[in-house]
């Protein structure tokens, strides 16, 4: 598949469902069953995914550090939007933001290869860790910054014919 630009991409928080991870094929059927709210105006979609902590060990005998791979964080969001407040997905993010729960999360990016295809998907949960805003200069868009802990591993479903 060719590279493509992240225009297109679209966010969207769902509820608090608890989605069962037995198997990646029933999550996804579960996360697919969901209602989702789109979160409009995102401006930047943040960077995400698995990363291993980096876990060392130096061996007196040789003087070596060793790495080796700890336990995998998928990281935080800092998706940055154009603050609305009349729009519903923002509305959702701040009032998850108030909660201590884990909400799901869809991530669709506009990469399907042809007309023949539908989208790739990213799945999640996660809670909304702040809902910052970003007033700047005179001039400036006001913005807000929803920052997403991601707390279970990502699913992806890759883009496939329609």
């Amino acid at each position: 598949m060719a590279i493509t630009t992240a225009t297109g991409a679209k966010y969207y928080i769902g509820g608090t469902t608890a989605i069962d991870y037995t198997t990646d094929v029933s999550a996804i059927a579960a996360f697919e069953a969901l209602t989702w709210v789109e979160v409009k105006e995102v401006e930047d979609g943040g960077e995400f995914g698995d990363e291993s902590a980096d876990v060392t060990f130096q061996s007196l005998g040789d003087g070596r550090v060793r790495h080796l791979k700890g336990a995998r964080d998928a990281g935080t969001i800092a998706l940055v939007v154009g603050d609305d407040p009349l729009d519903a997905g923002q509305v959702a993010m701040r009032a998850a933001e108030k909660t201590k729960f884990q909400y799901n999360f869809k991530v669709e990016y506009e990469d399907a290869p042809s007309d023949l295809y539908d989208n790739s998907v990213d799945y999640f949960r996660g809670l909304v860790m702040s809902a910052r805003k970003n007033v700047g200069t005179g001039d400036n868009v006001l913005r807000r910054t929803f920052s997403i802990g991601i707390s279970t591993k990502i699913l992806t479903v890759d883009a496939a014919l329609a």
